[in-house]
């Protein structure tokens, strides 16, 4: 199969159970007039310095050109220790890549459904914003586009732990029971009515005057509740039935131990504050934990190919199997800069290219400087980041556990190592072209 140069988004069987199983199309990227030779060397060589520079322990690199992946590849190890190699098969926790893949796509379909107006104050369907004066009139479009004044995020941790570092029992617990039904980690179980505590906290929370671009992911904890709501159901149910099921996203979802995945889960953090071990296989976000491990701003785990398949969704302008999950305009609204006067480069939920992005050098462009305006994604805190280019036909996929051991690894950053790997696929495209 992976010689194929047609282009089709998946490979569709029906199940006996009638749930389709879609598999990626994989072609060489010379059959989609890339220079292979140039983008071999070029990417082990950058793989190769981020391991070596401790960026990361391991990663994992998938490109599509149209529907067809071209690339896909794993390096390194889940840890340093070097005992168990990263697989193309492994989930990962996409952090902040939760915005996008979870509560993004819900609330696009409910504007699709006239359920929810992006320019209707969000107190219209958040009731306790009603109450507050310098929240009743910020609208979904400013929240989602980061230009709402909004808090970018608040430590919730400090209320769970007294200043000695111990838990407060009144909060977590070691074993659930009627009012500790949320799972934190192995053998810790959260109070119930401390989510309504943190949304207290956010509904209370200041905002600023000044309407600039200022990255917030508060709202983002209580997504979830609002979209139940407004749909009446579970979350995560709604998910699943109106997109991971019908894009045939068989890893993407929270809580990953509930599902007995057969897919190895790679560490993130050794957790020294809160869960006081290596966080494996539960939420490395400290909020999205307090949120029993189910949040809008983090918590999702998945694979390289359930992203690719979310992301060529996005690219086709919400379009799977000739069916509209979501209006082609809906997504070209969330993925289009909202606030370009007020030198604000964000889509709605999604990241977007640096405004003057192709002028600048590599170092200081984001993401690569080749990538079109019309591109989109996200990144995650973890190491994770997606990315889907609607002119060129390009998605990318990179994952890895930057903050393994620790948070305080930021090479990824400081060496460029996503922005230069974009660059590599785009430049491989022209090369090619050239010759």
């Amino acid at each position: 199969m992976k010689k194929l140069a047609v282009s089709f988004f998946f490979i569709t069987l029906v199940m006996p159970s009638g749930f389709a199983q879609r598999e990626l199309i994989h072609a060489l990227p010379s059959n989609l007039g890339f220079d292979e030779a140039f983008i071999d060397q070029k990417v082990d060589s950058i793989m190769e310095m981020g391991i070596d520079s401790l960026a990361f322990p391991g990663a994992q690199l998938l490109v599509a050109k149209n529907d067809t992946v071209i690339f896909h590849k794993a390096y390194g190890f889940h840890t340093y220790d070097n005992i168990q190699p990263v697989a193309l098969n492994d989930m990962y926790d996409l952090a902040s890549v939760t915005k996008i893949s979870g509560p993004l796509p819900a609330l696009m379909k409910l504007v699709d459904e006239g359920k929810l107006d992006l320019d209707k104050p969000f107190s219209t369907y958040w009731e306790p914003w009603q109450h507050r004066k310098d929240k009743k009139d910020l609208t979904l479009r400013e929240i989602l586009a980061h230009q709402a004044g909004l808090v970018p995020y608040i430590v919730f941790l400090q209320k769970v732990l007294r200043k000695n570092g111990k838990i407060k029992s009144r909060f977590v617990h070691n074993a659930s029971d009627k009012r500790f039904q949320g799972q934190v980690y192995d053998g810790l179980y959260i109070n119930d009515r401390f989510e309504r505590k943190m949304n207290r906290i956010i509904d209370r929370s200041k905002v600023s005057d000044e309407k600039k671009y200022k990255y917030s992911g508060l709202t983002f904890l209580i997504f979830p509740s609002l979209i139940e709501q407004l749909t009446g159901m579970d979350y995560q149910t709604y998910l699943d039935e109106n997109f991971y099921q019908p894009l045939g996203c068989h890893t993407l979802g929270y809580l990953p131990k509930e599902n007995n995945y057969v897919n190895a889960i790679v560490p993130t953090e050794v957790d020294s504050l809160f869960r006081k071990t290596l966080v494996k296989g539960w939420v490395h976000d400290e909020n999205a934990s307090l949120k029993g491990g189910v949040s809008g701003n983090a918590g999702l785990f998945g694979t390289a190919d359930d992203l690719a398949k979310l992301m060529l969704f996005y690219q086709n302008y919400g379009s799977v199997d000739g069916k509209q999950l979501i209006s082609a305009e809906t997504v070209k609204e969330f993925t289009t800069v909202q606030y370009p006067e007020n030198e604000n480069y964000r889509g709605l939920g999604f990241d977007k290219p640096l405004l003057n992005n192709s002028e600048l050098p590599l170092e200081e462009a984001y993401p690569s400087p080749l990538a079109s305006p019309e591109s989109f994604g996200h990144s995650g805190f973890t190491g994770t980041f997606v990315w889907a280019d609607p002119v060129k036909n390009l998605t990318f996929i990179f994952l890895s556990n930057r903050v393994y051991p620790s948070r305080d690894h930021r090479k990824l950053y400081s060496l460029d190592i996503r922005q230069a790997l974009q660059d590599v696929f785009y430049k491989a495209e022209a090369l090619n072209i050239q010759n």
